[in-house]
């Protein structure tokens, strides 16, 4: 018997709508394709006609009518305060690094790295544990970078140009 599939969602679909919950991870509310299992057990393909960044209260809607809200799942961040933020944030973000930004502190997700240049800047770095709800694309479509490092494929995939040239 094939599985219940969701070929659509919802945007910030009211919890009272949605029968059923799926937490996921940051990372696994980028999809496209993919059989999922909901919080009680309930097993379903996703299968978009894009990729794309799901957000804490979206739903899913699958073919037999259910609704599946999603939840974000809590995951392993970098906490970042300090006396700077903005100046703290403006390098996180020169660094394409998504962020969740509050009026008293960032999270980020966990970065040797970029853990070592903050705490340079005079950040507090400390490790938490609970849901990432980065901010989204300062163009209006979220996550579209896909980048995989060593000896493959970096795709960059955007409407905007980088061509930053100018005449004299």
């Amino acid at each position: 018997m094939p599985l219940p599939t969701a070929h659509t969602f919802t945007r910030d679909l009211d919890a009272s709508d949605a029968a059923k919950t799926v937490t996921l991870s940051y990372d696994d509310r980028f999809l496209r394709r993919k059989r999922l299992q909901a919080d009680d057990g309930t097993a379903f393909l996703v299968d978009l006609e894009h990729t794309e960044n799901l957000n804490q209260g979206d739903a899913f809607t699958l073919t037999d009518g259910t609704h599946i809200r999603v939840l974000a799942a809590p995951e392993q961040l970098l906490q970042v305060t300090g006396q700077q933020l903005p100046r703290l944030a403006w390098h996180i973000g020169n660094r394409h690094t998504p962020c969740q930004i509050e009026a008293t502190r960032l999270l980020i997700q966990r970065d040797h790295v970029i853990m070592a240049m903050l705490s340079h800047l005079g950040a507090t770095v400390t490790e938490v544990q609970e849901p990432f709800l980065p901010e989204g694309g300062a163009y209006g479509h979220g996550r579209t970078h896909s980048h995989e490092h060593g000896k493959t494929l970096h795709t960059h995939e955007h409407d905007h140009s980088h061509s930053y040239s100018h005449d004299h």
